[in-house]
């Protein structure tokens, strides 16, 4: 489907200066299911109301290694809200997921929330992504809090999203919190259904919104090591080493105990241990955040993953610069092929312009690893033939009907140059 004219986002200011607060949920807080009665009883309330799910969930990222769920939050229209603690039912949810799982489900930056629900079974039938939608409108602000306030006139309270829900009993204020984190999704759908109607872009989001559910879940980064905060600073490949090393010892603490891996041991203590390289227990307990009651009692972790870095043989060191597939850092290109980051910045200029004039943003016209391989890789063709290779490119790298229709014919005449001519 193509957009004309209306696609431009419709004349709403970003900020609405007569928002009404939404301080609690007008049917109050219900309480929480946390037996396999709860789930039945929350099932069958659910099974009486009609039209989608609002659906969310909480986390306690930054708190816990893994992104399990610990609170699900569910509305539907003429059900009410309903608010579920999996962690003491979660082998026993199929009574829910009876119900739910054939339902359309509306989420807020669904691809946070899914992998955790699949976890537990949860799986909807389809989809539709509030935060999303905001984007394929052109919106700016696509918080929940600034869209809804955006779209409904409402404003949403603030100050629990990230709090360690894993904690128990959950205050009455971070419940209050979550159930209006679903009270007004149904009618945010509604008004995001209808904002994009109006531009012309319902067959784009439909199209989002079924990819979002063949996704599955992110593949593990290579070298998540190198994303230690301060390794930049690391010039030695034997310190590189011992980085590694450390950083895996504390993932595995991490992961056994279930705590954020920051929490186990600072990035800036993974680094400073592997820079000081102490080989004794005094030696490590003389670094910072090193001689604290927890940490001493983890000094044979640290010491036997500094001594794995040492023994290893020169040629088992890591590279300095991480190894990478596919094209180089963008900003290496004119060093590498000037001609590529020729054409790299042409066509920037023109994803831009083609981004200002449907009113999405650039990222979500194109995925930016498939447009950087594409430009990296290119040959010069022929027009025709031009089309015919990038629209290959895309398929492969799954970009949906609706970007290839607008993006193809762009990319085209960004990379063939006027004097290439002919079949």
């Amino acid at each position: 489907m193509s957009a004309t004219s209306s696609s431009e986002p419709s004349d709403v200011s970003d900020e609405a200066p007569l928002a009404i607060p939404l301080l609690a949920p007008a049917d109050g807080v219900p309480a929480i299911a946390q037996t396999l009665d709860g789930v039945k009883q929350a099932a069958a309330l659910l099974a009486d109301g009609h039209g989608p799910l609002a659906v969310d969930a909480e986390r306690a990222s930054g708190f816990r290694y893994s992104q399990r769920a610990y609170l699900l939050q569910f509305r539907r229209r003429g059900a009410g809200t309903v608010l579920l603690d999996p962690i003491p039912v979660s082998g026993e949810l199929g009574p829910l997921a009876d119900v739910i799982n054939p339902l359309e489900w509306v989420l807020h930056s669904a691809d946070q929330d899914l992998p955790g629900l699949a976890e537990l079974g949860l799986v909807p039938a389809t989809l539709y992504d509030t935060e999303l939608a905001g984007r394929l409108a052109g919106f700016e602000r696509v918080g929940l809090g600034p869209i809804v306030e955006r779209t409904l006139g409402l404003s949403l309270q603030k100050g629990h999203g990230a709090a360690d829900w894993s904690t128990r009993p959950l205050p009455e204020t971070w419940l209050n919190y979550a159930a209006l984190d679903v009270e007004v999704l149904l009618e945010l759908r509604d008004a995001m259904a209808a904002e994009l109607e109006s531009q012309g872009k319902t067959e784009w989001a439909a199209q989002e919104f079924a990819h979002i559910l063949t996704m599955g879940p992110p593949k593990p980064k290579t070298d998540r090591w190198r994303r230690t905060s301060g390794i930049h600073a690391v010039k030695s490949q034997r310190v590189l080493a011992a980085v590694r090393e450390l950083w895996h010892a504390r993932d595995e603490v991490a992961q056994r105990r279930d705590i954020a891996p920051s929490r186990v041991l600072p990035d800036s203590a993974i680094v400073a241990a592997a820079s000081a390289d102490p080989k004794t227990e005094g030696e490590l307990r003389a670094l910072p955040v090193f001689g604290g009651p927890r940490q001493r009692r983890s000094a044979a972790v640290w010491l036997s993953a500094l001594e794995r870095a040492r023994a290893l043989p020169t040629q088992e060191l890591p590279p300095k610069t991480a190894p990478f597939e596919g094209p180089p850092p963008a900003n290496r290109w004119a060093r590498r092929d000037p001609d590529a980051a020729e054409r790299l910045a042409v066509v920037r200029a023109a994803m831009t312009e083609l981004s200002e004039k449907v009113s999405v943003p650039v990222e979500n016209l194109l995925m930016p690893d498939v447009l950087r391989r594409l430009v990296w890789d290119w040959t010069p063709l022929s027009p025709a033939d031009a089309r015919v290779a990038i629209d290959a490119k895309l398929i492969e790298g799954r970009a949906r009907t609706w970007q290839r229709e607008l993006v193809v014919p762009v990319l085209a005449d960004a990379l063939t140059p006027p004097q290439v001519t002919g079949g």
